[in-house]
């Protein structure tokens, strides 16, 4: 997958696509909130998916709630098509165990 940023039109685009997702100090956001027994799964599972995607997200667990932020190093800390494909990814596991956006 290419590492050439996004352009503002693309990132919109995007974001259309992603529920709670968000640009947020150049990165590209979201928090979810499951209940805490399910949090240690979840994130197994995020972790096996970044390996095979490649692509690691900078990842937060504070009690019941997981938060990512997506960038592209390769790409100069911007937001690319890597960062969308693993945020989709992202949302599709944190719905398998019932977590919802946060806000």
């Amino acid at each position: 997958m290419p590492t050439t940023p996004l352009t503002g039109d693309e990132l919109d685009q995007a974001l259309t696509t992603l529920p709670g997702w968000s640009v947020r100090d150049g990165d590209l956001t979201a928090s979810f909130k499951a209940d805490r027994p399910t949090v240690p799964a979840l994130y197994a599972a995020v972790a096996a998916a970044e390996d095979e995607a490649g692509h690691h997200a900078t990842v937060t667990v504070l009690y019941n709630t997981i938060g990512f932020a997506l960038n592209t190093h390769d790409a100069g800390g911007a937001i690319t098509a890597k960062d969308t494909a693993l945020a989709a990814r992202l949302s599709q596991l944190a719905a398998a165990h019932g977590a919802d956006p946060a806000g």
